[in-house]
């Protein structure tokens, strides 16, 4: 009787599970969308029982296809954004909503933090990443002054993935990947730390951030109720898994350094990896990766796909409403739309700032050119070109710490859009390999599971062994002067409404 690997991925509103072979073979998906709740300006929460549920059911649908018994499932992980806030009482309940990683509410203690000279000289070395608002240290820190209440009512902090497996397993860990992204852990040294506490004004929290964990340990197993809900078999073990960033880049089958990685999702993520961690104010993240001896280097914030799901929710109604009742995605209209047009057809510049950027302060969202002669289509491609030129505006920032990789790895929703993934390699004019898989974040937490249960001896090798590249797209150089161009205009553009947006508008 064969057996199969678990991975299941909760993104900012997607819920997936997946079933896999041993060899990493893709057997069944499911997904649940979920809502996002923004109940002031600047909240971006999700309902924990809805969450819960969405997870409950991909797992029973998986189960469902399949036909499989559940104990031929050998291995569960998951992956899941990282950063954002997930509370939770000994019980498995939670005094307070998800907060999602685009959560902008505490924008304030930022400004605070890096005002304090102690910043750069005694965090940055041990965190060796920038803080934001959507960090857990800004939103326990909005929270202690909002809403202290339910921190005293909470006994756990967790991140998604690190949550959900406590709903599954009643075991509370956090892991190394996910929780070295947050700024609560003195990466440096892998530890909590009570003076790193104590400068974000945290001290009381320690005793609620529970023990630490690799990503290929055992971190508990499947409990009675957990099993009478999904369908699972009782004692199935767990692993830590992965922060999605990671998730994504081992599932893309980054494990050399001469390689970039991107994830176009609903954050903008854009990572090598090295052996020397580098540190620098400018820069977003230094986290801890999953393969020993190697640190991931990050340059990310919420500012690509989730800005096209927007517009479509905003501007595009009519037309998924219409394209869903025969059969079809608006996702397919929208690629329609933009290979109808080229780059050179129009001037209309889009800053994909719909939830805020960490690298141009007080940056909101817009259009920038507008004509009477724009049609829908000029729009559409003006919002892939936007979240294009925010990938490479965070690549530029990398490269100041190395060299120009020779290929780019390229994950998330982006790799269903062809006309998509050829502008990417066209504005970067490097080739983008394409990985044989559906889904990165899922792929890539279950080799998790896979090494916990001694199938492979390490993730590297997991890696190798289960990641194979599809196809390479090319950049065409006959575009590099054209996106070169707009790009340069996209900068200029940029640097001239930071003082716009600094008064406000």
């Amino acid at each position: 009787m064969e057996n199969y690997l678990l991975g299941i991925d909760n993104g900012g509103t997607v819920t997936k599970a997946a079933l896999y072979t041993l060899s990493g073979k893709e057997v069944e998906i499911a997904s649940q969308k979920t809502k996002m709740i923004m109940p002031k300006p600047f909240h971006t929460e999700r309902d924990i029982d809805e969450l819960w549920e969405a997870n409950v059911k991909v797992i029973k649908e998986v189960l469902r296809k399949s036909a499989i018994d559940a104990g031929q499932i050998v291995g569960i992980s998951i992956t899941g954004h990282g950063n954002g806030l997930y509370l939770a009482t000994k019980d498995g309940g939670s005094p307070y909503n998800g907060i999602i990683s685009t959560d902008n509410r505490a924008k304030k203690y930022i400004d605070e933090w890096y005002a304090d000279p102690r910043f750069e000289t005694e965090v940055l070395p041990k965190t060796m990443q920038s803080v934001w608002a959507g960090q857990p240290v800004a939103l326990l820190a909005w929270l202690q002054d909002h809403e202290q209440e339910v921190i005293d009512q909470s006994d756990y902090i967790f991140m998604v993935k690190d949550f959900l497996r406590f709903k599954l397993t009643g075991e509370a860990y956090l892991e190394l990947t996910d929780i070295s992204g947050t700024s609560l852990l003195n990466v440096r040294d892998q530890c909590f730390d009570e003076e790193l506490l104590d400068f974000f004004g945290l001290q009381k929290i320690l005793t609620k951030l529970p023990p630490l964990k690799q990503a290929t340990d055992v971190c508990g197993y499947i409990t009675k109720e957990a099993a009478e809900a999904t369908g699972l078999k009782e004692g199935t073990p767990l692993a830590g898994g992965l922060f999605d960033i990671a998730a994504s880049a081992i599932a893309s089958g980054l494990v050399e350094e001469n390689k970039l990685c991107i994830v176009a999702g609903t954050w903008s993520i854009n990572e090598y990896i090295t052996k020397k961690p580098v540190i620098d104010k400018d820069l977003f993240m230094t986290s801890i990766y999953c393969l020993p001896d190697y640190w991931l280097t990050t340059e990310a914030s919420p500012t690509s796909a989730s800005n096209l799901e927007w517009f479509i929710d905003k501007f595009m109604v009519g037309e998924k409403f219409e394209y869903e009742n025969q059969g079809r995605s608006v996702y397919d209209l929208c690629n329609e739309l933009v290979a109808s047009t080229g780059p050179e057809d129009s001037n209309l510049l889009f800053f994909p700032f719909l939830f805020g950027s960490n690298t141009v302060p007080n940056a909101t969202s817009c259009f920038i050119g507008m004509n009477s002669w724009h049609k829908q289509e000029h729009f559409v491609r003006a919002v892939y070109e936007g979240i294009v030129f925010g990938h490479m505006y965070h690549i530029e920032r990398l490269l100041k710490y190395g060299d120009k990789p020779v290929s780019s790895r390229i994950a998330g929703g982006v790799t269903k859009s062809d006309v998509w993934l050829q502008m990417f390699a066209d504005s970067l004019q490097i080739p983008l390999e394409i990985v044989e898989v559906k889904e990165h974040g899922t792929l890539g937490t279950v080799m998790c599971a896979a090494v916990m249960n001694g199938q492979y001896g390490s993730i590297k090798e997991a890696a190798i062994k289960m990641v194979n590249v599809d196809r390479i797209i090319k950049p065409n150089l006959d575009k590099a002067k054209v996106y070169a161009e707009k790009y340069n205009r996209y900068k200029e553009t940029l640097e001239h409404m930071e003082k716009i947006w600094k008064v406000g508008i």
